[in-house]
C-alpha cells in the first residue's frame, strides 16, 4: 500500500494521498471541502453576530448603569430625607412641648427644653432674656397660651431654625422664630423670638403708635 501513495507537505508536516485516486472521488471530496467551509462561514457568521449581540448587550448595561448608579443615590438622598424628616419631628415635639408647659405653668418642663445659654426674646424692645432673667419673668405667672396654626422648619446638621405662626386667645395671631440645637443627641431651644405680625394696611397706625408710646 505504502508504494501507492504520494507524500506532499503542508506547513512542514507529511500527509499520504493514493495517487490512483479518481475523478469522482476528487469531485466528491471537493464538494465535502466547499460545504465544510461553507459550514465554517455560517459557524463564523453565528459567532460575530453572537459577539456583536454580546457587545451591545455591555454597551447596554454601561449605558444603564448611570440610572442604576443614580437610583441609588435616590435612595440615599430618601434615606438621608427621612433622616431628616426624623430629626424635624423631634424638634417639632419640642415647640409643641413648649406651647402645652406654657399653658400650663410647668416651668420645670418648659425650661428643660432650652439650652442653658439660651435667649428669650419678647414682643417689648426691652425682652431680650437670658434663661436666668426669663425664669424670673415667667414662674410668678400663670403661664400663657399660644395655639399652632403653622409651621416650617429647616435643618442644617445639628441647627433647625423654624418660624410658626400662633393663635393667642389674648394676642390673636401671634408669630414664633427661633434656632434649635441638637445638644446631647436631644434638640434643645437656642433662641426663641415671639412677635406679632403687623398687617401691612395698618403698619403706619401702629408703629406711629408704638413712636408716641415710646415717647411717653
Amino acid at each position: 500500500m505504502l508504494k501507492d501513495t504520494h507524500a506532499f507537505a503542508v506547513k512542514g508536516a507529511t500527509v499520504n494521498r493514493p495517487a490512483n485516486m479518481s475523478r469522482a472521488t476528487k469531485a466528491s471530496r471537493a464538494t465535502n471541502v466547499s460545504r465544510a467551509t461553507n459550514v465554517n462561514r455560517a459557524s463564523l457568521g453565528l459567532l460575530l453576530s453572537v459577539l456583536m449581540l454580546g457587545g451591545l448587550n455591555v454597551s447596554a448595561q454601561a449605558q444603564d448603569s448611570p440610572t442604576q448608579s443614580a437610583q441609588t443615590q435616590d435612595t440615599q438622598v430618601q434615606g438621608a430625607q427621612t433622616t431628616s424628616s426624623s430629626d424635624q419631628q423631634a424638634a417639632a415635639q419640642v415647640l409643641d412641648l413648649l406651647n402645652q408647659y406654657s399653658s400650663d405653668a410647668d416651668w420645670d418642663k418648659y425650661f428643660a427644653l432650652y439650652r442653658k445659654d439660651g435667649i428669650f426674646i419678647g414682643t417689648d424692645a426691652s425682652e431680650r432674656w437670658g434663661m436666668a432673667e426669663f425664669e424670673h419673668y415667667s414662674r410668678p405667672t400663670k403661664g400663657w397660651r399660644y395655639d399652632l396654626t403653622e409651621r416650617h422648619l429647616i435643618q442644617h446638621g445639628d441647627v433647625i431654625v423654624f418660624d410658626e405662626l400662633l393663635n393667642s386667645p389674648a394676642y390673636g395671631v401671634s408669630r414664633g422664630t427661633g434656632t434649635l440645637i441638637k445638644t446631647d443627641g436631644n434638640w434643645k431651644i437656642a433662641q426663641y423670638h415671639l412677635s406679632f405680625p403687623i398687617p401691612n394696611e395698618i403698619a403706619k397706625q401702629i408703629t406711629a403708635e408704638i413712636k408716641a408710646a415710646n415717647k411717653q
